[in-house]
């Protein structure tokens, strides 16, 4: 099974993803995505 990015979608199979828990559900980002899930877009 493929995890996915919660921000882009992309696929585990395609890039490295990091996990973290949100009230008991396991969620996952890609390292694209981390920097804007923690300073915003702009």
């Amino acid at each position: 099974m493929d995890h996915k990015c919660l921000n882009c979608g992309i696929a585990s199979r395609n890039v490295l993803l990091l996990s973290c828990e949100f009230k008991g559900e396991m969620l996952f980002v890609c390292i694209k995505c981390l920097p804007i899930l923690i300073h915003g877009s702009r």
